[in-house]
């Protein structure tokens, strides 16, 4: 696989206890982590074909589902996966970023539960 070395992933967050768990688990996936917190970053480091792109719903520095539309509309960004996560009681933001075309949407704690397995299937 001579792409595996570039491999790495965005995260776009704000929030010190999921930057922490994020850069944790990337660490034992073997997967670097790029922490980004602004819309036009994501874009721009997006064109890099990131492995994944986790995304805070909650992160009041970007508005989340319009960076998953914008993601999903273009063509070179298309087939990244996005990862949302989100307070348990937000269903309606849930249905609405699954809508506008994030990959995987996860309550906080089942994110916390399942973010190491997720990396390492990233990562492969």
């Amino acid at each position: 696989m001579p792409n595996s070395g570039n491999k790495k992933m965005l995260a776009v967050l704000g929030d010190l206890f999921f930057t922490v768990k994020i850069n944790e688990s990337a660490k034992r996936a073997g997967l670097p982590v790029e922490f980004v917190k602004s819309e036009e970053d994501v874009l721009q480091k997006a064109a890099a074909h990131p492995a994944l792109i986790i995304i805070d719903l909650n992160f009041a520095g970007i508005d989340p589902l319009n960076l998953i539309r914008t993601l999903k509309a273009q063509p070179e960004t298309r087939a990244i996966p996005l990862i949302g996560y989100l307070s348990h009681v937000q269903g309606e933001l849930k249905q609405q970023a699954q809508e506008v075309g994030c990959n995987m949407v996860l309550a906080r704690s089942a994110f916390s539960q399942n973010l190491p397995a997720i990396l390492k299937r990233h990562a492969a």
